[in-house]
This record gives C-alpha cells, structure tokens and sequence, in this order.
C-alpha cells in the first residue's frame, strides 16, 4: 500500500499517493538552499541496453555521484517468459516490488503521470528528502507497462512526456532530468 506522505511542491502541500496535481510554477523554492540527498535507485523493466544508451546513462551517473548515491538497477522484460501480456505484466511486476524497501519513497514514471516541469522535478526530489525515507525509487515499466502492485505503491506517478516514450529513452531523459534537477537545487548554471 502506498504511504500517503504529505509534501509541499511549487508552494502547494500534497498528499503525494496515485494521483496528485502539481500546481505549474516557476521556480524552486530550494534552490541554492541545503536538501538531505537520498541515495537514488532507478528500477528499469527491459532487454538488454543498447551501448550508446548505457554510454549516456554511465555519464548522467558519474555527474550525479558529486550529489547523491545512485544505482542503476535492470530488470530482465518477461522474467519468466510469459506467453501473454498479463502474466508479463504480473511477472515484471513482482520482480520490481522485491526490489523496493518499505521506506523508499517511489516515483512511477507512467504515460498518465503528472505532468511536471523541471524545476517541479527539483522540489520533488527536495521534498521527498523530507519524508523520513532512506531512498528514493523511480519505476521505468516494461513494454506494457506497470503492474498493479507497484501502481498501489508508488507514492507519487509522473510522465517525462505527453508522448510514450521507450524505456530506454525514458531511462536517458530520465537520468538528465535528475542531473538537472540538483543543478537548480544546488543554483548552479547548467539549468537556464
């Protein structure tokens, strides 16, 4: 079951479970400001990583180590070789709910997430510094998506964009915003 964790983004304070509108605002109110660092878990459901992909990824990595811990954990698609979507999804989804502690905060990253904008991305990982847990979890879905156990409990679901994005992309998009993201908090100039 999903913790309701009250946190407050773009000056709004929310019940951060399923479903919760972020107000669109400018700016950061964390930025150049001290934010207790998470260590950071990115769950990945999909086959094997083209190189140019993991090239990118290993960079983000290396550039995000001088603000937080980061793991890059891959889940095989189709762990059990399932012959139909359901029991894909089933299996998937039981392989990325082992993997999450019960004190991560979790961000699924889903196609009918919240919307979110950059600096809103910052303060996300700002306020989740203030929740009491000891890492933060974002979920990449298989080919079909997340299962209803993860869906249950992520504490917050949010979309990198309004198009469907493959997870290997949604990896690398993923892994700059998050880099981004400790730019603004730390006010430094990468972020315009």
């Amino acid at each position: 079951m999903a913790m309701a964790v009250p946190i407050s983004a773009c000056g709004i304070t929310l019940q951060c479970t399923n479903s919760s509108p972020y107000s669109s605002g400018k700016g950061c109110k964390y930025a150049g400001q001290p934010v207790r660092a998470l260590p950071i878990r990115i769950l990945t459901v999909g086959k094997a990583r083209l190189p140019g992909v993991q090239l990118l990824v290993d960079e983000y990595i290396a550039k995000l180590k001088s603000y937080c811990h980061i793991d890059d954990v891959q889940i095989r698609s189709n762990p059990k070789n399932a012959r139909n979507a359901r029991a894909q999804v089933d299996d998937e989804d039981m392989a990325v709910v082992n993997l999450i502690r019960s004190d991560d905060w979790v961000v699924m990253l889903d196609e009918r997430g919240l919307d979110i904008s950059s600096e809103q991305m910052a303060e996300l990982l700002g306020d989740a510094g203030n929740t009491g847990a000891s890492r933060l979890s974002f979920c990449i879905g298989g080919p079909y998506g997340h299962g209803q156990q993860v869906r249950k409990r992520a504490n917050v679901s949010i979309k990198l964009s309004s198009m469907v994005l493959n997870h290997q992309i949604a990896l690398v998009v993923l892994m700059e915003q998050l880099y981004r993201s400790w730019t603004i908090l730390k006010g430094q100039k990468y972020h315009h």
